[in-house]
């Protein structure tokens, strides 16, 4: 099993190519199944999330090919990936393929939008609290599918097709928002989802959809107005950058010191948790390539954060910032309201020296001078990172073990940040 290496003590300088979003790539990709056309990715990240749900719509009968690279071509570009979902061979997807990605799950409301049934295994992914599908299957129930658990298994079936239908989310729900306008993009009729997630990934799969000949309207607003139509054709969308990735590297860099252009992000999609860097004492300026990130080596400012859906500071960001704050000076308070069991990296910071107390929801983060290196593990996906940013500031050697949690949703980690000047290799086994 694959470990990473790092020594710390290095500060970040260059720049980091910011690869396309995880978080909306896959729902694009599953957007590829409402169509008999072919569906064109550009910017695809090379995650090892990407290649699994590439299994699971392959199980459906979907041919996705991966375009070679041409001469002149940006190295650090993602990839192009040409999806026909024309013939679906099978509406059911198996636990073995669902129970290893979360996001896999959404299949059901394009097979069902479709094909008017699909069977599909209830998820598991990252241990990272209960995340229930009832909203999901409350909204599909609403355009008038009939649903039934079986075995471990969804069934749907709108034998007469789905119709357009009000869907009010008691709380926001990006899984639930993105099943619904997928779900609604084919049903007859007008759909209209209130109390919709905001996330500018749900606004980059509308912007998809709407390419591909859907009535979409309100996405980046709470409430999101859905104009069915009888049939989408194929088109070409390229992936919006990775919000949590920016955010990510910009953490490294205040850890560090530094100076680093963060290329291509956008300021817009992650404006909280740039004002919270910025009150943590870190330069952030947006450039016409990207966003720029410096800490000339002055102390770090404590702060004190509650992780909230978009716009507010994403929970996707809240791992990161604490390993950040256990070098700041004084005490900070991270409240998480999204997920239930998300400190499971607290123990590993603690490993390195940190000093961090946990109430309910709530950790309080005593600043201490300096961190030691340790071998750590990751726990999820963006727990793994955080110890790879404490680990680039703690003296010694830092090994952190279980990285493919991080390579489902991190592409070339170690690479984008040796190439700043960070000591970090990956270790095959």
């Amino acid at each position: 099993m694959d470990r990473i290496r790092i020594i710390g003590g290095q500060r970040l300088n260059g720049s980091i190519p910011i690869s396309g979003a995880k978080n909306a790539t896959l729902p694009l990709m599953i957007a590829s199944l409402l169509t008999d056309e072919t569906l064109i990715l550009e910017n695809v990240p090379r995650l090892a999330d990407v290649i699994q749900l590439q299994r699971i719509l392959g199980n459906h009968g979907v041919d996705i090919t991966i375009a070679g690279k041409r001469s002149g071509d940006d190295p650090n570009s993602g990839r192009t990936l040409h999806i026909s979902a024309k013939h679906i061979v099978d509406t059911t997807a198996p636990y073995e393929l669902v129970s290893k990605m979360r996001a896999s799950f959404w299949v059901v409301a394009p097979l069902l939008a479709r094909m008017g049934e699909a069977k599909v295994s209830l998820p598991g992914g990252c241990a990272i609290g209960t995340r229930p599908v009832d909203f999901l299957i409350m909204a599909l129930e609403n355009l008038g599918a009939e649903i039934e658990i079986e075995a471990g298994y969804v069934v749907a079936r709108a034998k007469n097709g789905l119709r357009g239908a009000e869907i009010k989310f008691p709380k926001v729900t990006v899984g639930g928002t993105h099943t619904a306008l997928m779900a609604a993009v084919l049903a007859k009729g007008t759909t209209v989802i209130e109390n919709a997630a905001r996330e500018p990934e749900i606004g980059d799969v509308a912007d998809c959809l709407n390419k591909m000949g859907a009535n979409v309207t309100g996405a980046g607003t709470s409430t999101i107005v859905v104009e069915g139509v009888g049939r989408l054709h194929g088109a070409r969308h390229s992936v919006l950058p990775d919000r949590i990735e920016t955010g990510t590297y910009a953490m490294a860099v205040a850890m560090t010191g530094g100076d680093v252009l963060l290329q291509n992000a956008r300021p817009e999609l992650l404006q909280s948790a740039l004002d919270t860097l910025t009150q943590a004492g870190v330069t952030v300026t947006p450039t016409n390539e990207g966003i720029r990130i410096a800490r000339n080596g002055s102390g770090l400012n404590a702060v004190d954060v509650t992780t909230e859906p978009f716009p507010g500071f994403p929970t996707d960001l809240q791992a990161q910032l604490m390993a950040l704050m256990t070098k700041a000076k004084g005490t900070s308070r991270i409240t998480e309201t999204i997920f239930e069991n998300r400190f499971m990296h607290v123990q590993e910071l603690a490993r390195l020296g940190a000093r961090i107390h946990l109430d309910g929801e709530t950790a309080t983060i005593e600043g201490v001078a300096k961190l030691k290196g340790a071998p750590v593990m990751a726990t999820d996906l963006r727990a793994s990172v955080s110890l790879v940013i404490a680990g680039l500031a703690a003296e010694g050697e830092t090994m952190v073990n279980r990285v493919y949690h991080l390579d489902r949703g991190f592409e070339k980690v170690e690479d984008k940040l040796a190439a700043c000047g960070a000591a970090i290799e990956r270790i095959s086994a």
